[in-house]
């Protein structure tokens, strides 16, 4: 049996939890040729499944991240959402089918977590500058000194104890992080608190359900219902106040809940997976950095699983974290783009975790009285246009900021994510790779070309009828600076002042891209 390999001194980048989100920034680290260590308590992936959807803005960030092709494989497009009451009758349904004209991607994809983590785990140590250290146990994060953090942690199988320093820490070590108690952070209660019974099945019944997402609308016992994969079923039941997770581990206890699911297939065609009870939370950490410190995924946010949003929020902190500390460990950002990660995100996830609280409030709340005003609703609100528009459009709120999102009122594409849009037959985002990016209705004056050529910027200019031409009118804009996220940080009518805030804000390259 080979011995564990010796723990490096110093190291840039420390990522304490190798699940999605610490992958996920490992990947993005990786890329850009930063060397980190991820430090996590389990040797292989946590084998439970858990979540089970993400949308299609991160899906375009797993697809950055290289392994786009090979995620497809593992999940499957996502029918929407229908709304049911207590006798399975339909209330309204929101198909949220096809593919989104801005990502190019589908709306909503189904997948097994574990399945995903596999993938980022044996992307992720492909890249030489990237080390995953499983069985170990995180202890003690000290920053001693203003560009050096102390990480502590033991070997689980020896208990022999180890320190690594490094430049940055990220917290990727979920809802009980050992980071963010370490930086004296803790968590608000944005006010929501469920208790649920998770059961995953695996079966080759075909139980004839529409392939999307149930929600069960019932203030006595709510319920969703989805299919992930070609025989993985999920259900939640919102327990009543009597009842715990384990009083279902008998398969018997079970099938009262799932008859009306299933039919008449019998529950010994049914594998159970596993039950078990979650609290469905929704909080948001009070400080997301201290120093070189920083909070991601579960250790800053808990969201409610109403909008599918839990997941996706932490591979949303890992895409706008990594590329601003690659910049400013290669000496291309100043130190303030640091500073733009906290208000960022922190305003996002509260914005989508306050989102997936009053939809949780609106589909489970009130008892006999709010089933009641739901059927009389909910056919009327699924009716509506905007509101339909507003369900079915699977893009999340804007980035907003000062320094690195434009906050100009008159900029209306700052903090937007740019399109990806098929350039010289290629999608956008495949083009780029991890570059900065100039969209321009004009070419730049030559004068701005070298200038441009020392920053990490390529040019696209595109023609009067190309799709980005049009989304840049509706910005009333000649030009806009994308960030390596994706999201525009500033646009507007004068391509030479766009051009001179990359210049003012990047250093080194650029390529010239025709369309």
């Amino acid at each position: 049996m080979s011995s564990r390999p010796s723990v490096p001194a110093a190291v840039p980048v420390v990522i304490v939890g190798a699940g999605p989100t610490g992958t996920t920034a490992a990947l993005a680290l990786g890329q850009r040729g930063v060397e980190c260590l991820v430090l996590d308590r389990w040797d292989d992936v946590y084998p439970q499944p858990r979540a089970v959807h993400l949308d299609d803005e991160v899906h375009r960030i797993i697809s950055r991240l290289g392994i786009g092709a090979e995620f497809r494989k593992i999940s499957r497009p996502g029918g929407g959402l229908r709304l049911v009451d207590r006798r399975m009758r339909a209330l309204g349904e929101f198909a949220r089918d096809g593919i989104s004209p801005v990502t190019g991607y589908p709306r909503a994809n189904m997948f097994d977590q574990p399945d995903l983590e596999r993938l980022l785990r044996s992307t992720a140590r492909e890249h030489p500058s990237v080390e995953i250290r499983g069985g170990v146990s995180v202890t003690a994060v000290r920053q001693v000194g203003p560009d050096r953090v102390r990480v502590h942690f033991q070997d689980l199988d020896t208990t022999e104890e180890h320190t690594v320093e490094a430049g940055f820490v990220l917290g990727c070590d979920g809802a009980h992080s050992v980071v963010r108690r370490s930086i004296g952070s803790s968590m608000s209660d944005l006010g929501f608190e469920q208790r649920w019974l998770v059961i995953d099945v695996e079966t080759t019944v075909d139980l004839q359900h529409w392939d999307g997402v149930h929600q069960v609308c019932d203030g006595s016992r709510a319920a969703t219902y989805m299919r992930i994969g070609e025989t993985r079923h999920r259900w939640e039941f919102q327990l009543l106040d009597h009842e715990v997770g384990t009083d279902f581990e008998d398969p018997a206890r079970l099938e009262p809940l799932l008859r009306a699911w299933i039919g008449t297939t019998d529950l010994t065609q049914l594998h159970v997976i596993r039950t078990a009870e979650y609290t469905f939370r929704a909080c948001l950490a009070d400080r997301w950095r201290s120093g070189r410190v920083f909070l991601l995924g579960d250790a800053a946010h808990l969201t409610p699983p109403f909008i599918g949003q839990g997941l996706g929020a932490g591979l949303r902190d890992a895409d706008n974290l990594s590329w601003k500390v690659a910049g400013f460990l290669g000496g291309r950002l100043a130190a303030d783009v640091l500073d733009s990660y906290g208000p960022e995100r922190a305003t996002h996830a509260r914005a989508m975790i306050l989102l997936a609280r009053r939809v949780g409030v609106l589909m489970t709340s009130g008892r006999r009285v709010g089933d009641a005003l739901r059927r009389l609703a909910v056919p009327a609100l699924t009716a509506t246009p905007v509101l339909r528009r507003h369900v079915v459009d699977s893009a999340t709120p804007p980035l907003t900021g000062r320094d690195w999102v434009a906050s100009s009122r008159a900029d209306r594409l700052a903090g937007h994510l740019c399109p990806n849009a098929v350039v010289e037959g290629r999608r956008l985002d495949d083009v780029l790779g991890t570059r900065w990016a100039l969209v321009t209705a004009r070419a730049p004056a030559p004068s701005l070309a070298a200038p441009l050529a020392a920053a990490d910027c390529a040019v696209v200019t595109v023609t009067a009828g190309h799709e980005l031409a049009a989304w840049l009118r509706t910005g009333r804009a000649a030009a806009a600076l994308v960030r390596p996220d994706r999201t525009v940080l500033a646009s507007g009518p004068d391509v030479a002042t766009v051009a001179a805030t990359a210049t003012a804000l990047i250093a080194p390259r650029t390529t010239e891209i025709a369309s």
